[in-house]
């Protein structure tokens, strides 16, 4: 594995990148050696914030986590990784049924044979125009992660969605 630890608004002294390789290194028995792998470290306020980015084949495994602590952080994202990994790993084995253990080095090989993701349902619905924070309520009556609205002052096409934090995101399109 090839990691590459950067720091954002700090610096990345030798100790927290020696941790971060040891850490991220009990991962390497999953990958082949050339798997690059690229970890974020940054501290806002009084919050420690590790990112890992892990692109392989058609797929990304990417972890994000945010506490006071930076090791804490660094061995949550580290948990978060295997999870995915062993998740990933087991669907792959269930799919071709054959038992035998699978390396990511030879997920290229096993995807070739799968279809594209496709699409299994459209829905369409009536779009009356809204303003941002009857959007936001709109969301929150029906229960989802985000909704689709039209927006009352451009008449364009927008997005709110909750974020991590609890905090709400518009995404509006830019022609």
């Amino acid at each position: 594995m090839k990691i590459t630890v950067s720091g954002k608004n700090m610096d990345v002294t030798d100790a927290l990148r020696n941790t971060v390789e040891k850490k991220l290194n009990k991962l390497e028995k999953y990958f082949n050696e050339d798997v690059e792998v690229n970890a974020t470290v940054s501290v806002e306020k009084n919050r420690h914030i590790f990112e890992v980015t892990i692109p392989f084949t058609k797929n990304i495994l990417r972890a994000e986590e945010i506490t006071d602590d930076m090791y804490a952080s660094i061995d949550r994202s580290v948990d978060i990784l295997e999870r995915q990994i062993r998740k990933h790993k087991t669907k792959l084995q269930k799919r071709f049924h054959n038992g035998d253990t699978i390396r990511f080095e030879n997920v290229s090989l096993l995807q070739e044979e799968d279809d594209e993701p496709k699409i299994v349902k459209t829905k369409k619905f009536a779009m009356k125009p809204m303003d941002e924070e009857e959007a936001v309520l709109q969301m929150e009556l029906i229960g989802h992660s985000f909704f689709v609205f039209r927006n009352a002052e451009t008449n364009e096409v927008n997005v709110v969605y909750k974020r991590k934090d609890g905090d709400y995101g518009l995404i509006e399109p830019e022609f």
